[in-house]
Order: structure tokens, then C-alpha cells, then sequence
């Protein structure tokens, strides 16, 4: 019965068209945005053979997906919101028997890449806009284990290219992205497009980010009919999701402006060079009229912030809408941050002055699902509130994650807001302090795991690994969703 099953499973896998099928992240869709690592939301990858977890930063600033590899430095542990500890795993070569370095001559080594004489390989260094932060090592070729876009999940293996991170600087040394970062741009050596190249999926992923800091991604997805859309701004070398805003309007304060913004889910926060920038913050500021402006004590990346009473359980700021080209609105649905002060709370406009490039950071991209269509090259997107997730019975995706609670002020560029309090579609959007931080209840045991016509196939021939996988990709859910 279990190789009946297998063959059925393999058939209809098969014969799946590449234009329907999505594919995610094995285990589950859903990611986390994790206050204590960078403000990023993050996935549980799975990788190598025997397979081995990793927590990695979601990145479509960047292309590569690198993990910390044969390293003496590298993060053992991570510590979360809530003074949890996470232990991480560090890839090796040597012990993934399906490890492979890339040889200097392969087509993913590509012209900018120099070849390593000591490990006869493809050798890579990423340098990254955060000051001083960068990742150095070789190119291997490994697995990586994916599912369908279902409950229970289909595993889908797929050979990648990845970088084997020997030396990490900067942020990824312990403020974010220190178990690896999954790049999501439009290079050939992304999974997105390696997906593709290999006729897995369509080429085409979506990203949702939800107010409570969960969200999903999908490989594959193309949006919905009715999805609004803006056109990629393309450059012949390096091309990015880069696309063009036509005009600004804070509140009733309406600005015919022109300007292109890289969206970039691996920056915090929103980082906009003048006019832009100056546009917004002095309307925005002007219609604040409520609370007193905020000085912190410290150092902190953001000019404009206000505060908020003892008492004061909600607050009220103007809408912030983008027109993109091509005549589509796009509503930024969470525009400030909840901080700590001494005695109570402030909020700021998340929105950091940049002296060159514009990102459109993961602040602006919550409460909509983004579809990054390499295609059509076009960005598209909905609003949503990023509840429907898949998983092999490893938690759901109804816990809150980023709930922690400190006192004082946060350090420059270190913060740990509450979840992101809610907000609607009218003239001025309402703020909600979070008052509620006790604990969630822990997910259902694993005793669900990988039920349904899929089982049989997955453990027929995975066996032992993959029941310890299942296990321990649940215990990751466990530790990040209860923080």
C-alpha cells in the first residue's frame, strides 16, 4: 500500500503544471517577524542530507542564500524577545552527504566570482548596506527541502546553489540574519529563480506580512485577478524589484512627486532620500496635533516621535498613501513604530532620512501580501491579513510572535515594539496599544505530523531523518511563536 501510495504521489507531483503549483518552505509557509533579530520576519529552512533546520532572514534585497558554514564564530544559539534561547544549527560541507562545492567554471560562479585554490571551488563575498556587514565563503550545490502549498505538505526536493558562509562581519554577527539569509532577488542563483529555471514553479513568489508579525510565503504564486499592479523599474546589470511612486498623499495633503524605491524585505524599516522623505515627515508632523513631540534620552534612527499618556490606550495619525505607476494606490498600513519610554510608550514615523538610495522597508509591506511577478515583472499586491497558512501540524498560525516588553529607551538601532496595533482604511488611522503580553498556549503536539496520502511516500524513504526533522521543526515553532 505504502509503495501504491508512493507512485500516485510521484505521478501526480509529476504532472503538476508548473503554472499552479506553489511550493513553500518545507514543514511550513509560515514566517516570523522577530523583533530581537533585526525587526525581519524569518523562515525554518531545511537543507542537506541528513536534512538540518535553519532560522533565515527573508531577503529580496539580495539574491543569495547563504548559511553560517564550517565556522568557529558563528552564532550557536539565539536569543528572543522574551530571554528564550533558540540553539541554531551550522552547516558543513563534510557532513551533508549531498554537499558539492560549485567548481570555478559553472555558470552560477558567473565573472564577478574569484575561484578559491585552497578549496578548489567557487569563492563569493556579499557585501550588504548595513556598515561593515558581509559574508565570505565558497559555493556549494546541496538540496533543498521543500512542500506543496497543502496540509498535509508533498515533499519536493531541489537542487540549489547556496553559499557556504565561513565568515560573517557587521549585523550578521549577532543583531540579525546570524543563522543565514535567504535571497530572493532576481539573479539566477536565487531559489525564486532556480525554481523556474528548472520548471518547479512559476517565476513568481508571493510574501505576506501580517499586523501580529506572522506571515507566509509562496513559491509559484502570481496573486489574484484583481490584485493591483505597478511595473519593475529594470536595469540591464543587477536588476532589482524596483518601482516608481507618483505621488504622496498624508492625509489630506497631496503631493505630485516622482520617485523610485527598491522594496526590500530584508530592511527593517523605510529609508527615503529628500524630497521624498521631507514630504512625508512634515505633513505627517503638521496633523499630529494630540501628543507632545518625544526626545529620547538615546540615540535613535527615527526624527519624528511623540508621547503617549500613561493612560492613553490609542492614538490617531494620518493615512499615508503612495500613487504608483500605472495609477494603482498603494495604502502604507502601518507608517510608525510603538517604542518604550521611561513611564509609558511613544510612537515615531518609521521612516529613516537617507542620504542616497530609497528602500521600501518591511514596515511599509505589512498588511498586504506582496507578489514579486518576474514574469509579467510586475509587483503586485492585496490587502491581507496573512491568516492562511499551511503546515505539517507543526503549530497553526494563530499564536502572536514579537510580544516583548522592555523599560527605557532602545538602543540606536535595536527596537522591540509590541505587535502592530491595528489600524483601518479612514481619513486618520487609529492606533491600539497592546495591552495583553501573558504567554500563548503551546502548539498541538506532533503527533499529527505528515498524516494523509503524502505520509507513506515521505516516510518510505526518509525514514528516521525526516521523523527527527518533523520534531524538531516543531520544537523551532514552539520556541519562536511563545516569545
Amino acid at each position: 500500500m505504502a509503495h501504491r501510495d508512493e507512485l500516485f504521489n510521484a505521478r501526480r507531483l509529476a504532472t503538476s503544471s508548473s503554472s499552479s503549483r506553489l511550493l513553500t518552505f518545507f514543514g511550513s509557509n509560515q514566517t516570523f517577524r522577530i523583533s530581537s533579530l533585526g525587526f525581519l520576519h524569518y523562515a525554518i529552512v531545511v537543507v542537506g542530507t541528513p536534512p538540518l533546520t535553519f532560522l533565515v532572514a527573508l531577503d529580496t534585497g539580495s539574491d543569495l542564500f547563504w548559511l553560517p558554514c564550517d565556522c568557529t564564530n558563528c552564532a550557536r544559539s539565539a536569543n528572543l524577545t522574551t530571554g528564550r534561547s533558540l540553539d541554531l544549527n551550522i552547516y558543513s560541507t563534510t557532513t551533508s552527504s549531498t554537499s558539492s562545492p560549485v567548481a570555478c567554471n559553472s555558470t552560477m560562479c558567473g565573472e564577478e566570482r574569484q575561484c578559491s585554490v585552497r578549496f578548489n571551488a567557487c569563492a563569493y563575498q556579499e557585501v550588504y548596506l548595513s556598515a561593515n556587514t558581509s559574508t565570505t565563503g565558497i559555493l556549494v550545490d546541496d538540496v533543498l527541502h521543500l512542500g506543496t502549498n497543502s496540509d498535509p505538505q508533498d515533499l519536493v526536493d531541489v537542487p540549489i546553489t547556496l553559499g557556504c558562509g565561513m565568515v560573517q562581519t557587521g549585523d550578521f554577527v549577532e543583531n540579525a540574519a546570524i543563522n543565514g539569509l535567504f535571497g530572493l532577488g532576481m539573479d539566477n542563483i536565487s531559489v525564486p529563480s532556480i525554481l523556474a529555471s528548472k520548471g518547479l514553479t512559476a517565476n513568481s513568489f508571493s510574501m505576506c506580512f501580517g499586523r501580529n508579525g506572522l506571515g507566509r510565503i509562496e513559491f509559484g504564486d502570481k496573486g489574484s485577478p484583481n490584485q493591483k499592479v505597478t511595473p519593475f523599474n529594470l536595469r540591464s546589470v543587477r536588476p532589482t524589484y524596483n518601482v516608481t511612486v507618483t505621488q504622496i498623499a498624508v492625509g489630506d495633503n497631496v503631493t505630485d512627486l516622482e520617485f523610485t524605491v527598491i522594496v526590500d524585505s530584508g530592511t527593517s524599516f523605510t529609508y527615503l532620500n529628500d524630497p521624498a522623505y521631507s514630504v512625508i515627515a512634515d505633513a505627517f508632523n503638521s496633523q499630529i496635533t494630540n501628543e507632545p513631540p518625544y526626545q529620547s534620552p538615546q540615540p535613535i534612527i527615527f526624527d519624528f516621535c511623540y508621547s503617549l499618556s500613561a493612560t492613553q490606550e490609542s492614538f490617531t495619525i494620518p493615512t499615508l498613501n503612495f500613487t504608483m505607476k500605472g495609477g494603482s494606490q498603494y495604502s502604507v498600513k502601518v507608517p510608525y513604530v510603538v517604542i518604550p519610554r521611561q513611564g509609558g510608550f511613544a510612537y515615531c514615523l518609521a521612516i529613516v532620512k537617507s542620504d542616497d538610495i530609497n528602500l521600501m522597508g518591511q514596515n511599509f509591506l505589512t498588511g498586504h501580501r506582496i507578489v514579486f511577478d518576474r514574469e509579467e515583472m510586475v509587483l503586485g499586491w492585496n490587502e491581507d491579513d496573512c491568516s492562511g497558512s499551511t503546515s505539517s501540524g507543526t503549530g497553526g498560525n494563530t499564536l502572536p510572535v514579537s510580544r516583548g516588553n522592555s523599560s527605557g529607551a532602545p538602543p540606536p538601532s535595536v527596537f522591540n515594539p509590541e505587535e502592530t496595533p491595528a489600524g483601518t482604511d479612514t481619513p486618520a488611522t487609529p492606533g491600539v496599544l497592546p495591552r495583553s503580553l501573558s504567554p500563548p498556549p503551546p502548539p498541538p503536539p506532533p503527533s499529527s505530523l505528515l498524516a494523509g496520502s503524502g505520509a507513506a511516500a515521505v516516510l518510505s524513504w526518509k525514514g528516521y531523518w525526516f521523523g527527527v526533522l518533523m520534531v524538531s521543526l516543531w520544537f523551532y515553532q514552539f520556541i519562536i511563536l511563545s516569545s
